[in-house]
């Protein structure tokens, strides 16, 4: 059985699917599913190529607690096939995720390429390095281009499942960087269409010149 669906597939969620009539589809995908927590060379170049990520993590009242992280592409490390990490930059200081890792150090993690409509679902064990003698060293690693931004601490996430999702229902959405790329050959065709029309009016008038002299 894949490990996703050990640590997902609790008893009343195989008793909806067997209601829906979903389980036996779901048995036969769990034989091809990953069975340990070793992240593969394609979930780690997806991983690599996204700017951004959801984290989810439960609270002392029971309550989950979803928060969006952004960076620059990479910013999200894959330090070894079972262990990824990130710097935590200073923000609005609730530190409500923080506080919530202190209580339970389990984290799902759902990292989205929405162009082309594919989702990877990660389930992990938080580790928080913030004032151990291992955080200097951390920090410097992941410490980003941007001198700006203020590393408080280096997160460390140790991979316990992982899934892909379906791409049902991905509504497709692109970055700023994504929609220059796909216009840059017409944007670059339009300059070319300037570039010429500019030439034909100045062939044009100096064509009228000559003619009215």
């Amino acid at each position: 059985m894949g490990r996703f669906q050990e640590l997902a597939f609790t008893p009343l969620v195989k008793q909806h699917q067997q209601e829906h009539g979903s389980r036996r589809q779901y048995e036969r995908m769990t034989e091809h599913s990953p069975s340990g927590n070793t992240l593969a060379r394609d979930e780690q170049a997806f991983i690599a190529l996204r700017d951004s990520f959801y984290m989810a993590s439960v609270s002392e009242t029971g309550w989950p607690y979803v928060q969006h992280r952004g960076g620059p592409k990479g910013f999200v490390r894959v330090i070894e096939p079972g262990l990824l990490g990130f710097a935590d930059l200073r923000g609005n200081k609730q530190y409500i995720s923080l506080g919530n890792f202190d209580h339970d150090a389990r984290v799902a993690l759902f990292f989205m390429d929405y162009p082309n409509q594919t989702r990877l679902k990660v389930l992990g064990r938080v580790e928080v390095h913030e004032h151990d003698s291992e955080t200097p060293a951390l920090i410097e690693s992941f410490r980003p281009t941007d001198k700006s931004s203020v590393i408080e601490r280096v997160i460390l996430v140790h991979v316990e499942a992982f899934d892909w999702n379906c791409p049902q229902h991905i509504t497709p959405r692109y970055t700023a960087e994504e929609i220059q790329q796909v216009i840059a050959p017409l944007s670059q065709r339009l300059a070319k269409l300037d570039a010429e029309n500019a030439k034909l009016r100045e062939e044009l008038h100096a064509r009228s010149k000559i003619e009215r002299t």
